[in-house]
């Protein structure tokens, strides 16, 4: 049986294989990793890096597109940042 995490308020950030940086509810199996509701993060807007973002939301100079359901290979993922889901949640819609 396939390894399966999924938490409702599991919002993450992950920073994919050639640069790609991704934000939305986080679910993994052995296989797969996806994203839903997701954005690519194509400007961060911070002056500390992904983690003020990961930790306060978006900031006004951030520039997130909408792209719906990101799925990728697990080895695809270079770095996963967990984001405090309260501040992340009206962003992603």
């Amino acid at each position: 049986m396939p390894l399966l995490v999924a938490v409702d308020k599991d919002i993450r950030i992950l920073v994919l294989h050639r640069g790609w940086v991704v934000v939305g509810y986080y679910s993994a199996t052995d296989s797969e990793v996806t994203l839903r509701q997701a954005a690519v993060v194509r400007r961060w807007g911070t002056t500390k890096g992904l983690g003020e973002i990961a930790a306060g939301g978006p900031t006004a100079a951030t520039i997130l597109d909408a792209c719906g359901v990101v799925r990728v290979h697990p080895l695809a993922v270079v770095l996963s940042i967990q984001c405090e889901a309260d501040k992340w949640t009206p962003a992603l819609k």
